[in-house]
């Protein structure tokens, strides 16, 4: 599958960065750009029936990684340093599993490769109920999403997958009905696993807009990821040879 991506910076060391569920390359722009100015080649990747690549009737993570090895084989990236965030940690580490001496690091943001419990239905729910030839704007669909969602920041967040289409109707740059169905697998502990003895960053946080603000605008994170000392994990099925103290 031939994913979209969005590229910022022209020289150094190449970093690409997936998104989580329901989001998109265009979440991590203006991230990007910070990235780029310290010197890095930054790739963001929309992932299958996310943003604006292809859409498929499977939504696993042997899929995503299979997409993510297709993508840097296109773009002649070798060993560039991967970063996912939530359901692209997910599949950053089932990439690292599966396709061992292809990256240089890992960075694994607010995600760990065990089970997590379905807690997306009523975001589902909120999005199906949204009549998309009879609102006038993301107003009127953002009165109908807050009786499913009632955080003001989780809302805009969602809906910026709206946009009008060529007709210029309103449409999603998510596969709603795929995403709905794949939930519980999204959400599976990762299959095969293997020891990853590769440099991996765990980052957690208490929300992603701490860790946009905290980590990429006021400190030089991937400088220091690659100056990082070796340490060794034990209990979830890699061994980490890196850490950050945010």
């Amino acid at each position: 599958m031939k994913l979209f991506f969005r590229q910022t910076g022209e020289t150094g060391p190449a970093i690409v960065i997936l998104h989580g569920l329901f989001g998109s390359s265009d979440n991590w722009l203006t991230i990007s750009k910070t990235i780029a100015a310290q010197g890095y080649r930054v790739f963001l990747v929309d992932q299958r029936n996310h943003g604006q690549s292809p859409r498929a009737n499977d939504q696993d993570y042997q899929s995503m990684a299979a997409d993510l090895r297709e993508f840097l084989i296109d773009q002649k990236l070798d060993t560039p340093n991967l970063v996912g965030h939530s359901m692209g940690g997910k599949t950053v580490m089932q990439y690292a599993m599966l396709y061992p001496g292809t990256f240089a690091k890992l960075v694994v943001v607010d995600i760990a490769p065990k089970f997590y419990p379905i807690h997306h239905a009523e975001i589902i729910h909120g999005l199906k109920a949204i009549d998309l030839a009879g609102i006038k704007g993301r107003t009127d669909a953002d009165a109908i999403l807050q009786q499913y969602e009632p955080l003001v920041p989780v809302r805009q967040f969602l809906l910026k997958n709206l946009y009008r289409n060529e007709q210029g109707g309103f449409d999603w740059r998510i596969n709603i009905p795929v995403i709905e169905r794949e939930l519980h697998g999204i959400g599976e502990e990762l299959t095969n696993p293997s020891i990853v003895t590769d440099p991996t960053l765990f980052i957690r946080v208490a929300s992603l807009l701490i860790f946009w603000t905290k980590t990429f605008r006021q400190s030089n994170v991937f400088s220091q990821i690659l100056k990082s000392k070796p340490f060794r994990a034990q209990g979830t099925g890699f061994r980490p040879k890196s850490q950050l103290s945010l």
